[in-house]
């Protein structure tokens, strides 16, 4: 597949139609499926404005995912979204339990590289104006528009302003200069922002500009340039691009957090679970329950089904 993008420029920083569409992304896999379940049926029930919903996932795993389809949720095959030349294989390093994707042009990824590069890619075959971004151990709880992401003809861009500069963002440094050095940027010109979070979005007309800027940059496909380093973040090459290349143009800044996450720790008992959800701020929305923590999504089902008011 050809990995080359051909954006349409000029109308990449133009105000949004006056009635913008939305599309949410969910980067998943296998071993996530439950977890990718109890989201669709939580959007389902509480998101508004949602045109459609792509779920995104290596080939393999298509054929499980499909159970979630419906006439506005689909699943897309990294084969249609990413070159073919990026294959995954069992890990032997990891006695085949991980996967790691190979090529003569980039280093060798992980899955949450290459999720991050499908979330990129699919701005290039998705026809909805605005991208939504919810990982698949995300929950709603409380009912959700998705207009909260553009106002005035422009989209949200989420950004904290300065915490890079404080102890404890060491890799986020890293993932923000190498962010600079993908779309061309000085490396003189320091970035203190940060613009990962959960349940953010992004201007697709924006995201297939940015990849043709890489390529402009660089003379080669941009999922090789970004691949060529397996330290970065899709969420900085893009706040970054936003900022410092187009200087904020076609978008409004936000630092508020629609998502409670539960970033690290050991699974929850049912009080502390309890506890984590009282702790939502009014904004937020939805929570996020890292996977890899190990709480059990049976016991989430369970308790997400309580009365919170």
């Amino acid at each position: 597949m050809n990995s080359r993008v051909v954006p349409d420029a000029a109308v990449a920083t133009d105000a949004l139609p006056k009635s913008p569409t939305a599309a949410v992304i969910t980067a998943s896999y296998a071993p996530d499926f439950e977890r990718c379940r109890l989201l669709c049926e939580t959007l389902d029930r509480h998101v508004s404005g949602v045109a459609h919903h792509y779920i995104l996932v290596e080939h393999r795993d298509v054929a499980l995912f499909r159970r979630l389809e419906s006439s506005r949720r689909s699943v897309v095959d990294e084969r249609d979204l990413l070159p073919r030349w990026l294959r995954a294989f069992d890990d032997p390093m990891s006695l085949f339990r991980r996967r790691i994707w190979l090529s003569f042009k980039t280093q060798p990824l992980r899955g949450w590289h290459v999720q991050q590069l499908r979330r990129i890619a699919i701005a290039a075959h998705a026809k909805e104006d605005v991208l939504v971004f919810c990982d698949s151990d995300v929950a709603f709880l409380k009912p959700f528009d998705t207009g909260a992401f553009w106002r005035n003809g422009k989209v949200r861009l989420f950004r904290r302003d300065g915490v890079l500069s404080s102890d404890g963002h060491d890799e986020h440094r890293i993932w923000s200069r190498n962010a600079a050095s993908v779309l061309g940027i000085d490396a003189s010109k320091i970035s203190t922002h940060d613009y990962i979070s959960t349940l953010i979005a992004w201007r697709r007309q924006t995201v297939t500009a940015m990849c043709a800027e890489i390529e402009k940059v660089h003379g080669r496909g941009w999922v090789e340039v970004i691949g060529s380093a397996r330290r970065f973040s899709e969420c900085m090459i893009y706040g970054r691009y936003v900022d410092d290349v187009l200087n904020g143009a076609g978008h409004f800044r936000g630092a508020e957090e629609f998502c409670h996450v539960h970033w690290t720790g050991e699974a929850m008992s049912d009080d502390q679970f309890r506890a984590f959800v009282a702790g939502m701020v009014p904004e937020q929305v939805a929570i996020g329950m890292q996977s890899f923590i190990g709480t059990d999504i049976g016991r989430i089902r369970r308790l997400i089904g309580l009365d919170w008011s």
